[in-house]
């Protein structure tokens, strides 16, 4: 089914280099074309987007699917539709299509249309704990979650849990309702491939109980159900929940869902045997070059930037536990975690390295770093933005007008490869505002520059507080209702934060 996986954090999107690093072992291994099957997160479309484009100027023949079959939100958000475990049947059909001989382009065509057939929802009596961490929602005693998603996000409705019958109609009512943006439309006479996916603590009791209830509601309606399968797929750690998964089926879609696979996790598990294949494959013939690694040289500016840097990562370290709290209301909780993971790989190179003297080289092996060690969204962002302005203080004698230039160039990077503006409650209500104070340095006279600078940390801090009263329109907490986003984005308190660390380091 698939030749490479890539994986990141819990509930983070992997590294670029760490994807770009499979991309290139398929095709030295011979492969005459990649494609990336990715799913619809922000961290997920950065960082494999960022790969995808590197790859192609290595002369590498790749492609993306993204996969979005969420059918929760009657009105989705900008951020657009999740990608859940319908990904599991673009993984079947394209590996299908891919030993069957078929080009790139017949493969990203089929499955884009398939895309179209599929739908999922998911429905949990529990919420799940990334480790290390508390839950990462409250759900009292009860109650059950309709609508969630993968990465221990609350869902869209809470309600009484009810029998299986009661809660898989309540699930197939949803995912069908035409009132709703993002549903499956289906009819009397239709073919459906079902899946009932564990989302990880359900027993196979209750996966059973689940599956039969499943078959019978969807055969109440005239639709017939050519294949099932139930089992754990695609989980979220160890959440009492289950989502189910349904694909319109027709003779092409079936030949290829009942194609041979060796996958061991697959049903009806191909016979042939794994002994005696070679799944090793050499290293990259393209040199992965790392900023990060290569030798500096120090300049007059090296020990001012050495301080602001250590300021940073200080407070980043202070407010972990801040950013983590702050992040559970909308997502894993895990903010907090990775800025500190961030700034730790930050503090371990600048103890064993010299700190360049030219700006903008500082930048560029800050944004390498963040881009192997932070991941998720927030790393890509922070990536883009530093490597963005790195092209504008390239000298060791920048002036504050050229830190302006680079603090507005790496927020438009954000703006647009990330698809956000401010007022969709991210870490761009704070900069953004903070940017637009900097460049006022263009114009002030050098004896006004720490005033310009103090302006901008308060704007930046207004910001984050802003968002509190924001709706969020991208990233993960517009999945969530509003009235349980009610606190600071913990991305805009950050980049709050990281202004401040900067004021205080310079003042000193």
């Amino acid at each position: 089914m698939l030749s490479a996986a890539v994986a990141g954090g819990v509930f983070a999107s992997p590294p670029p280099a760490s994807i770009l690093a499979a991309i290139l072992c398929l095709h030295d291994a011979g492969s005459s074309g990649v494609l990336l099957v990715v799913k619809n997160y922000t961290g997920d479309r950065l960082n494999f987007g960022l790969a995808l484009e590197q790859a192609l100027v290595l002369g590498v023949r790749v492609q993306m699917v993204v996969v979005a079959e969420d059918c929760a939100f009657e009105s989705p958000s900008k951020a657009g539709r999740r990608g859940l475990c319908g990904t599991l049947f673009i993984h079947k059909l394209a590996g299908a299509l891919a030993e069957e001989g078929k080009s790139l382009d017949q493969i990203v065509s089929t499955v884009t249309e398939a895309l179209k057939e599929i739908g999922t929802l998911g429905v949990s009596l529990s919420p799940c704990s990334v480790p290390g961490c508390g839950p990462t929602f409250e759900l009292p005693p009860g109650q059950m979650e309709l609508g969630l998603g993968i990465h221990g996000e609350p869902g869209i409705k809470r309600s009484k849990i009810s029998s299986a019958d009661e809660v898989v109609k309540t699930m197939i009512d949803h995912m069908t309702n035409p009132d709703n943006q993002s549903h499956l439309p289906l009819k009397p006479g239709d073919s459906l491939v079902v899946c009932v996916n564990n989302l990880g603590a359900l027993s196979c009791l209750e996966l059973a109980v689940v599956t039969r209830a499943t078959i019978l509601s969807l055969e109440s309606r005239g639709v017939a159900v050519a294949r099932a399968m139930s089992g754990s797929f695609m989980t979220s750690l160890e959440m009492a929940g289950v989502s189910l998964t349904f694909m319109k089926a027709n003779v092409d879609v079936l030949r290829l869902f009942d194609a041979k696979t060796s996958a061991p996790a697959w049903p009806n598990l191909s016979t042939a045997p794994v002994s005696g294949r070679d799944f090793a494959m050499d290293a990259p013939s393209f040199p992965l070059s790392r900023p990060q690694d290569e030798a500096n040289s120090e300049g007059p500016l090296s020990p001012v930037l050495g301080k602001v840097l250590g300021q940073v990562c200080s407070a980043l370290l202070r407010i972990q536990d801040e950013l983590n709290r702050l992040d559970r209301a909308s997502g894993d909780g895990d903010c907090g975690n990775t800025h500190a993971q961030a700034a730790r790989a930050i503090q371990e190179w600048h103890c064993g390295h010299v700190t360049p003297g030219c700006p903008g080289r500082l930048l560029q092996i800050v944004a390498a770093l963040i881009q192997e060690k932070m991941g998720g969204s927030s790393g890509a962002m922070y990536s883009l933005f530093l490597t963005a302005a790195a092209a504008h203080v390239t000298r060791e004698k920048s002036q504050s007008g050229d830190w302006a230039r680079a603090v507005h160039a790496g927020t438009q990077a954000m703006r647009r490869h990330g698809g956000a503006d401010p007022g969709d409650r991210t870490m761009l209500d704070a900069l953004c505002p903070a940017a637009d104070e900097l460049m006022k340095l263009t114009t002030a006279p050098p004896a006004g520059h720490i005033d310009v600078l103090r302006a901008a940390v308060e704007r930046a801090t207004r910001g984050a507080e802003s968002t509190s009263d924001l709706t969020a329109k991208a990233g993960r907490a517009s999945y969530i209702s509003r009235e349980r986003v009610n606190e600071p984005d913990p991305g805009a308190v950050a980049v709050a934060a990281i202004f401040k660390a900067i004021l205080q380091a310079l003042e000193q």
